[in-house]
């Protein structure tokens, strides 16, 4: 059973790469053919702020590419080509899924920016702007405002945790009213 959920991942992070190759290589190649044929002025000389932008942002592009690469790539036997480690799981959640985040946004802004100008260059801010919200929502906030108010939902449903099964039939019957429960307050 392990074997055929290593061989899964396997297929799934085979397939993943090579979706992340032809992404890096359509949306690279997509920018320059458009802007060769709709905007040549943009490519020769290219302008110093356009070529700071677009290296600044293809050098991160390119290195977690490497990185989700170098993670999910699957090793197998030279000689039978059996499996020996499928890899790190690319569909888990959290930074591997940032990170292909990441590409999207930064694909996207290349094609986008060739399409429509320099301007969309903008829409790459999403990534820092996210990175805040999600330091703010899980580090800083909790830490000088105290707990979010869904701690309170969970702290409920942990003390019902502690109460036996009987317990908290007997705990719903009495929030309904039914006549059955005698309630603590209740004259005998």
């Amino acid at each position: 059973m392990a074997n055929a959920s290593a061989k899964r991942i396997a297929s799934q992070n085979e397939q993943a790469i090579r979706s992340l190759r032809l992404g890096m290589g359509l949306s690279l190649a997509t920018a320059f053919l458009i802007r060769l044929i709709w905007r040549r002025n943009s490519l020769l000389p290219p302008s110093l702020g356009l070529a700071t932008i677009f290296v600044s942002t293809l050098l991160p592009s390119i290195f977690i590419y490497r990185y989700l690469e170098k993670i999910g790539t699957t090793r197998r036997d030279p000689t039978t080509g059996t499996l020996l480690s499928s890899g790190e799981d690319l569909a888990q959640p959290g930074v591997t899924e940032w990170c292909f985040d990441i590409l999207y946004i930064t694909w996207a802004c290349q094609i986008g920016s060739a399409i429509f100008g320099e301007w969309f260059w903008w829409f790459y801010l999403i990534i820092p702007i996210y990175a805040i919200y999600k330091v703010w929502t899980s580090f800083i906030s909790p830490m000088f405002f105290g707990r979010a108010p869904s701690t309170s939902v969970e702290t409920a449903e942990e003390d019902n945790s502690d109460m036996s099964r009987r317990q908290q039939k007997l705990r719903k019957r009495n929030e309904r009213g039914d006549p059955r429960v005698r309630s603590a307050t209740a004259p005998k």
